[in-house]
């Protein structure tokens, strides 16, 4: 008899356009996942509605993500792809476990003090609650690792103090998660400040490569990037901004760093930042075209969501009937 397979979840907002850094440092890594462990990839749309959206927008680009996610190589026969609204147990868990979270925990999570200030107009309680939701997304299928770049650290570290002080409190009832952070390209820098998280909510376009770029733009963008003093291609502490860009060409080309040092020794900072838009150029077009021919079978999409929603539905029911029973819910007439 087989061991059962550990289960990972992961997720990304349909917000918009999904960024060179979404895709390097999560989507990218999720891809070889497939093969050795029971995954559950989720569009956390819920999620996205801490911030205000056109609806129209929202739900285009929700199915936008999950052609991407496929475009990517994610296998709907291999791995559960859903959206998280199709699962009414994350928001219903998420209210359990708001009764076992504390203010003060979460007034100190560092995303929530960053998207107050950018939102300073719109501070509501979603925003507050956002990594409740997530615990709850997560704890939801008895996960047991989750990949996480560093942003999402703090919040992971929630959702297992959740774990623990409801499993203490009622018996035990969820796994306990762990992080499993990729050993390169889990945090791409911004193109104009390497000390700055690539971000698509950044004002300014250059510092970002979108999936959907075109070939001009991409080029464009990477030309404009900014550079280290000097000329040298060299991984380095005091060049973020070369090791940046090396870190974006080596996921990009399958290259090691030092092959790519060596490949670029004597030559300047336009030879290699056109290398680097080469690599990223080649490695995104076949999944630009993949997604466009994915949204183009609408039936096809939908099919993969309703698998998904179901199959997901299954375990977190199961989930969600051992929480109400150990809070001590009456069990619904059937």
């Amino acid at each position: 008899m087989q061991d059962k397979k550990q289960v990972v979840f992961s997720g990304v907002q349909p917000t918009g356009k999904i960024t060179l850094g979404n895709y390097l440092g999560a989507i990218k890594n999720w891809r070889p996942l497939q093969e050795q462990y029971q995954c559950i990839f989720c569009v956390v749309d819920l999620h996205s509605l801490t911030v205000t959206q056109v609806p129209a927008e929202l739900r285009k680009n929700t199915m936008d993500l999950l052609a991407l996610y496929i475009a990517c190589g994610l296998d709907p026969d291999v791995s559960t792809l859903f959206v998280q609204s199709h699962v009414h147990e994350h928001a219903e868990l998420a209210w359990i476990l708001d009764t076992v979270s504390y203010v003060g925990e979460l007034n100190r999570m560092t995303q929530f003090k960053e998207k107050s200030r950018k939102h300073a107009d719109n501070i509501n309680m979603g925003l507050m609650n956002y990594p409740v939701l997530m615990a709850s997304d997560i704890l939801l299928y008895q996960t047991d690792l989750v990949p996480v770049g560093k942003d999402q650290v703090q919040h992971l570290e929630l959702a297992r103090n959740l774990a623990e002080r409801f499993n203490s409190r009622y018996s035990e009832t969820f796994v306990v998660p762990q992080g499993l952070v990729p050993k390169t390209g889990y945090s791409i820098k911004s193109l104009q400040d390497p000390s700055a998280k690539m971000s698509k909510s950044d004002p300014n376009e250059n510092a970002f490569v979108a999936l959907t770029d075109s070939k001009e733009d991409i080029r464009r963008k990477l030309r404009r990037a900014v550079t280290d003093c000097g000329s040298e291609v060299r991984f380095s502490p005091d060049k973020p901004a070369i090791s940046n860009l090396l870190t974006i060409y080596c996921l990009s080309s399958g290259e090691s760093v030092e092959q790519a040092e060596q490949r670029f020794a004597g030559k300047g900072y336009g030879d290699f930042k056109s290398a680097v838009a080469d690599a990223v150029i080649a490695m995104v077009e076949p999944i630009q075209e993949e997604q466009k021919k994915l949204l183009q079978d609408k039936a096809y999409l939908e099919s993969v969501l309703k698998r998904g929603a179901e199959s997901a539905s299954k375990t977190a029911a199961k989930t969600l009937a051992k929480v109400y029973r150990k809070v001590g819910l009456v069990p619904a007439s059937r």
